[in-house]
């Protein structure tokens, strides 16, 4: 299952590139830093149905650091919810896919990209499902840059108080937001320390290693009567050498020798996997 899944991961990543080279605009280093926790969620964790993407017992997911959301099409379309080639209008005038989430498309839970509201939604959707008993699981990936914004620690401090043992919040550690190094713009550390003062469990893992994060959500999941926060440490624009850790991929797109490239290194990986 692990090769299987980390192939699936590659070809999500190749498959992002191209749909942003195509596009010639996209978010692209913190879309590739959060390929794996994705295909983790869609292709393992997640109780869901394609075919049903409103089935009520569904777990619910929000992409709150809704400007990776190249990923997001990705693994929705890998994992059945639309055709592929619809991938390929992203960008373009009246296509579905939006630069941010949108609940028109199938799959997608909530309209996101104001940073530092997707938690308080998840926040909801495990209320509401204790109210009405249902059994389905809330997630929620927020990015580390986004931890700035002051609605996150208000939902972490109300799912702590209601022991929101349903919901799991995933950040996206990979210490680089638009404008540099996580630390120079706003100390997020300890990271660990100041959600478990909110009632939380923390778990960390390797955010780009297929195993590592099923061993942790395996783990997550037993947790009762307390939410559960994975700090996935991650690299921005991982699996692309040049774009690895430099925080200008935030949001840059390549050129043609830079995509060649890049197409280059994500299929030598795909031949070792599948040889």
């Amino acid at each position: 299952m692990i090769q299987k899944l980390t192939l699936q991961a590659e070809l999500i990543r190749k498959r992002t590139l191209e749909i942003i080279y195509g596009a010639k605009a996209g978010h692209t280093g913190g879309s590739l830093s959060a390929i794996e926790v994705l295909t983790a969620l869609y292709f393992k964790v997640l109780k869901l149905d394609p075919l049903r993407p409103d089935w009520p017992e569904r777990d619910r997911f929000v992409m709150s650091k809704g400007h990776s959301v190249e990923a997001l099409y990705c693994v929705l379309s890998a994992r059945g919810f639309f055709p592929d080639a619809v991938l390929d209008t992203f960008g373009q005038f009246n296509s579905p896919l939006f630069g941010h989430p949108t609940r028109k498309v199938p799959g997608v839970e909530l309209n996101s990209g104001a940073l530092g509201h997707g938690l308080s939604v998840a926040v909801g959707m495990a209320l509401a499902a204790r109210m009405d008993k249902s059994s389905y699981r809330c997630y929620a990936l927020m990015g580390d840059g986004e931890q700035g914004e002051g609605s996150v620690y208000e939902a972490a401090m109300a799912a702590g108080h209601y022991r929101l043992d349903k919901l799991t919040a995933i950040i996206d550690r990979n210490h680089l937001q638009i404008s540099g190094k996580t630390e120079d713009v706003m100390t997020l550390e300890p990271m660990d320390e100041r959600w478990k003062a909110f009632g939380w469990e923390v778990f960390e893992t390797e955010g780009n290693d297929i195993a590592a994060l099923l061993d942790c959500f395996e783990r997550s999941e037993k947790v009762k009567d307390k939410p559960k926060l994975i700090i996935s440490h991650s690299i921005k624009g991982k699996g692309v050498s040049y774009m690895e850790n430099i925080a200008k991929w935030h949001h840059g797109v390549p050129n043609s020798e830079q995509f060649e490239l890049a197409m280059k290194e994500i299929d030598s990986r795909i031949e070792k996997i599948t040889h």
